[in-house]
């Protein structure tokens, strides 16, 4: 990071959000225990994982399902994060996540997966403008005035001319519905996460929009400096960790470390891991049950295990746990003795999808 360029504060219509490096939403990851803790550690905003409109307004109070809406009274700031085919149900399920307290509403035209795309949903919304157009705009009319509504996109459907007109299209589109800003992944939707996010492409977009739109940055962001880096090549307002902040919340602690002008903090040491482990599993027991948290857990527990240094063995550890004990058995095993831990390797972050 160059310490020289100043990168002000991030503001999203009327939200302060702060720090302009924030967490993604992550389908599958990104729920109440891993947002806390992502904000204890930094974040100064953060997004729940994508809801489906449809799912949104069959919602009830079922046990297993009322977690979706709940919002920790340290969270705020956060973003409820939509998607969906139908412009009127969408924004019926947008009212719905606004009135459950989300400080700002994310419209997601960006999910790649292929079971999402073809139900007319997500990334797919990209090749169609006039119902991406008429989504953003029915959203943000039937949403208060007072709560932000944000896009996430990606930069087309493919490399097409046509693509690129498409996205330039629905970028118009929200700047005249009115929406504060857009978070723009650097790859298309046929690219899905396969090679380099293009950011050369997100310094186009933020010359384009100027002052008229917030612009987010999202691809290939695996560390703190990577984060500043992206934004000072590219001169957009902010980033969205989504990968890189899984079983990592220190990503955040190190963003502001580099913002302040220090030094990057060393990684978390073996007992600073197994201390932010615990208190995840104990916060994913009180969201869900003690029941259902250590299977839920155990996705979150093989990310974290890649600060650890010797993580191959300690994630195969984790593999299998099915309970608290278990997952105490392999603390005791790995995470004990205390010690230097590492930045995590490139390798581990995969090619998991995030919407």
């Amino acid at each position: 990071m160059n310490s020289t360029v100043a990168i002000p504060p991030l503001k999203i219509g009327n939200v302060v959000i702060g720090s302009p490096i924030v967490q993604a939403a992550l389908s599958g990851y990104s729920d109440l225990p891993m947002r806390l803790i992502a904000r204890r550690h930094g974040a100064s905003y953060t997004l729940c994982e994508v809801m489906l409109d449809q799912f949104l307004l069959q919602l009830g109070n079922r046990e297993k399902t009322r977690h979706f809406l709940d919002i920790h009274p340290d969270e705020p700031p956060v973003g409820g994060q939509l998607m969906g085919a139908e412009p009127e149900q969408f924004s019926a399920g947008a009212l719905k996540l606004a009135n459950a307290g989300f400080d700002i509403i994310d419209v997601n035209f960006g999910c790649p997966v292929k079971k999402v795309l073809g139900r007319c949903r997500g990334g797919f919304h990209l090749s169609q403008p006039h119902v991406a157009i008429e989504i953003l705009r029915r959203t943000r009319d039937v949403v208060p005035d007072s709560i932000p509504v944000t896009v996430k996109m990606r930069r087309g459907i493919d490399d097409s001319t046509e693509a690129r007109d498409q996205f330039f299209e629905i970028l118009d589109g929200a700047i005249d519905a009115g929406l504060d800003a857009a978070t723009v992944h650097g790859r298309t939707v046929v690219q899905r996460y396969v090679g380099p996010s293009r950011w050369e492409f997100l310094s186009e977009v933020k010359s384009y929009v100027g002052d008229r739109l917030k612009i987010l940055g999202s691809g290939d962001l695996f560390t703190a400096a990577d984060g500043y880096r992206m934004i000072e090549q590219t001169g957009i307002d902010g980033v969205t960790i989504a990968r890189g902040a899984i079983g990592n919340p220190w990503i955040f602690s190190q963003s502001l470390a580099l913002a302040a002008g220090k030094p990057l903090p060393a990684p978390p040491t073996i007992h600073q891991q197994a201390a932010v482990m615990r208190e995840h599993f104990t916060l994913c027991e009180q969201t869900y049950s003690p029941e259902r948290a250590p299977m839920l857990m155990r996705k979150f527990c093989i990310k974290y295990s890649a600060s650890h240094p010797n993580f191959k063995t300690v994630r195969e550890s984790f593999v299998r746990i099915k309970s608290r004990e278990q997952f105490e058995s392999v603390m005791a095993q790995h995470y004990d003795e205390d010690g230097p831990g590492q930045y995590l390797p490139r390798e581990v972050h995969g090619s998991m999808e995030e919407c």
